[in-house]
């Protein structure tokens, strides 16, 4: 009797799958990357306009200081600067009533004045607040961001009253100590130092034999001057235009600048805008010359604090 020998049933070849060329998919991932980071023409459209935006209330100031009173209402108006800026200017510098020129020197004094005196305190208690441990830190941290909270008006009377009593008004003393130190520029001092600054530094400069001040002074505060120059530049911002206080403290023998401008728009029976424009636009100046000076130096602080970190 025969034995039959099964036989394999025949199997089916499946395609092998295409393979991918070697390169094509890291290629097609570096050049999605690369289009994500490119602008695209309504993002230059939208930063074109935002700069137009922003450089025009600045510009047109400059072209109706440098024309006469007729440049305010004419239709269209001017776009071009015109010839009397120097003629104006001189007109606003020799106005007796305004004191633009005092007002000026006194804006950069108390401006400058309180400009250091805040970078100072906030960084040494910025520091405190992020590195050092004492009793009550974070309840008095708390009370200094309460601070923030309340509006200035809110404080105008009592503070007035204060200066009455100390027979301040009319002196710069009554412009400058009040804001000698401020919450906001603690608190961010205070965020900055919390990452830019480890424990390990403050600890290695502790084991050298470096006492407090010379951890701050030393070690600190280099680290902080990226955030130290940024909050120096929006105080001297801030107090270079303010108003409100120094109007209610101040008088035109001792104005800042903006009291002085406010002096050369409501001094006259009839507002002669050229000398306003004019004076603001000499009130711009001192603000583009500090930026221009110190602008580079603080993009350039900012970059290498965010590489350090």
């Amino acid at each position: 009797m025969s034995t039959l020998t099964p036989v394999a049933a025949p199997q089916k070849k499946v395609p092998a799958p295409p393979q991918k060329p070697k390169g094509k998919g890291k290629g097609r991932v570096r050049s999605a990357s690369t289009a994500l980071w490119q602008a695209s023409p309504l993002t230059y459209l939208a930063l074109i306009l935002t700069i137009v935006l922003s450089i025009f209330p600045i510009l047109w100031s400059f072209i109706v200081a440098s024309r006469d009173n007729s440049a305010v209402t004419a239709i269209p108006p001017p776009l071009l600067p015109g010839p009397n800026f120097f003629d104006n200017a001189k007109r606003v510098l020799e106005n007796s009533d305004a004191n633009f020129v005092y007002g000026l020197v006194n804006s950069a004094v108390v401006a400058g004045s309180v400009t250091v005196s805040v970078v100072f305190f906030s960084t040494l208690a910025g520091f405190a607040f992020a590195k050092l441990k004492f009793r009550g830190k974070n309840a008095l941290l708390l009370i200094i961001i309460m601070t923030m909270m309340i509006p200035t008006q809110i404080n105008i009377i009592p503070l007035y009253l204060l200066m009455v009593k100390l027979d301040w008004t009319n002196t710069l003393q009554a412009v400058i100590v009040p804001f000698l130190v401020q919450g906001f520029g603690v608190f961010m001092i205070r965020q900055y130092a919390e990452s830019a600054i480890s424990d390990e530094l403050i600890e290695a400069a502790r084991i050298d034999g470096a006492s407090t001040w010379r951890t701050y002074w030393s070690v600190v505060l280099p680290a902080l001057r990226p955030a130290a120059a940024v909050l120096g530049l929006l105080t001297f911002m801030q107090t270079w235009n303010d108003f409100l206080w120094p109007y209610v403290v101040l008088n035109g023998d001792t104005p800042t600048v903006q009291v002085s401008l406010n002096i050369l728009a409501t001094g006259y029976y009839k507002t002669d805008y050229v000398q306003v424009f004019t004076g603001t636009a000499l009130a711009i100046v001192p603000l583009l010359i500090v930026f221009i000076a110190f602008g580079r130096q603080i993009i350039g602080g900012i970059m290498e604090g965010s590489v350090k970190a």
